[in-house]
């Protein structure tokens, strides 16, 4: 059984031709954050630095709230998403804890225990 709000098998997230195409500049803006001097001038105006990537307004919107699952659900990719939660300090543990409604330390326990999600 699955985690409250988590997906089912059918729902789940698959990264896609399409998806990459929708999420493409999104991507570009959280792989450019490896640099230092843009991670400063992302974190002095957030907003500024998506319209430099001329990312979606519901794009923006999930960066400006980090709003993990709007990510995905706009086309980012995991690996790229992960970049902007560094910068806020979360584990990829954290975000495996948003993405199948756990907490990150319910998580944590799913992963020692064989990856198995118990409910």
């Amino acid at each position: 059984m699955a985690a409250e709000g988590a997906r089912t098998p059918a729902e789940n997230y698959v990264f896609d031709l399409a998806t990459s195409r929708r999420g493409y500049r999104m991507n570009k803006l959280f792989g450019s954050l490896v640099d230092p001097a843009n991670r400063d001038r992302f974190t002095a105006d957030e907003a500024a630095y998506c319209a430099e990537y001329r990312l979606t307004p519901e794009q923006t919107e999930a960066v400006l709230d980090r709003d993990w699952q709007a990510m995905l659900d706009s086309g980012g990719s995991i690996f790229y998403v992960f970049k902007l939660a560094m910068m806020d300090k979360r584990s990829m543990q954290y975000l495996g804890g948003v993405f199948t409604g756990m907490t990150e330390e319910e998580f944590v326990a799913a992963l020692k225990a064989g990856g198995r999600i118990r409910g």
